[in-house]
């Protein structure tokens, strides 16, 4: 895709986060955008906000604390003159949740989650990763189970419309096997690599659009390195000592543009 004669600058997304734009930049942005998913990722997560602070303004009404806001106002407005930090963003958006009571971490099961992995609970389908690399292990053990060895990605994409990613070469597929979750048929591949020892990649579609940069959490005896890409997203799963398991999920994604 070409780039537009104008540059984006970071002032043009900051007027696109701000609904500041007219339609033929605005198709400029998104088009450079469409061709820049770590951009693409950023810009998002200051969507995300924004609408997040205009939800608490609108339930302003409804009883929440003066101070809360107070300080919604001003951060939307600070969303006007410049981009936040994105620890500054994340920050203020669980505290907005929390304050609101919307921030409900029972709603992800008996999976737990350590805090100084991850600030804010990670997406639901990382527990079906987790619960169907569980099953793979179970399955390998298991001599009644037959394990599928061949990896078909053009058959997998036409029945599930779920794109794989391109696995490096010293990764071996030990299994694939299609299992049911909350969200629909999700695509479980049991890998064993000479780096990570055994993993598993999972994927599935969580029913939304959206660009997720990997990112690590530690889920009971488990690491998992999630990412998204459209509305397809992916978790590697592997043992909790896995080194630069984050680094792996990063190679993954980049074999998907």
């Amino acid at each position: 895709m070409s780039e537009p004669h104008d540059p984006i600058l970071d002032a043009d997304l900051d007027a696109y986060v701000d609904d500041q734009l007219d339609v033929g930049r605005r198709i400029e942005v998104e088009a450079y955008l469409s061709g820049h998913p770590d951009v693409a990722a950023r810009v998002m997560a200051d969507l995300r906000t924004r609408d997040e602070l205009r939800l608490a303004l609108a339930g302003s009404r409804g009883g929440a604390r003066p101070a809360t806001t107070d300080a919604a106002r001003r951060l939307e407005r600070g969303l006007i003159y410049g981009r936040l930090l994105g620890s500054v963003q994340r920050v203020a958006a669980v505290t907005l949740l929390m304050a609101a009571g919307w921030l409900a971490n029972e709603a992800f099961g008996p999976l737990k989650v350590r805090e100084s992995v991850a600030s804010t609970p990670p997406p639901a389908y990382v527990e079906d990763a987790v619960q169907a690399h569980r099953t793979s292990m179970l399955r390998a053990e298991m001599v009644s189970q037959p394990q599928i060895l061949k990896l078909d990605t053009a058959e997998i994409r036409a029945a599930t419309a779920i794109a794989i990613p391109e696995l490096p070469r010293n990764w071996h597929v030990k299994d694939v096997q299609i299992y049911p979750s909350q969200f629909g048929p999700s695509v479980e591949i049991a890998i064993d690599s000479e780096d990570l020892g055994g993993l598993s990649l999972f994927a599935v579609r969580p029913g939304h659009f959206d660009v997720v940069p990997p990112k690590l959490v530690t889920v009971d005896d488990a690491s998992a390195a999630y990412f998204q890409i459209g509305d397809v997203a992916y978790a590697l799963v592997a043992r909790p000592d896995a080194e630069h398991l984050d680094r792996a999920a990063e190679r993954l994604a980049r074999s998907l543009h």
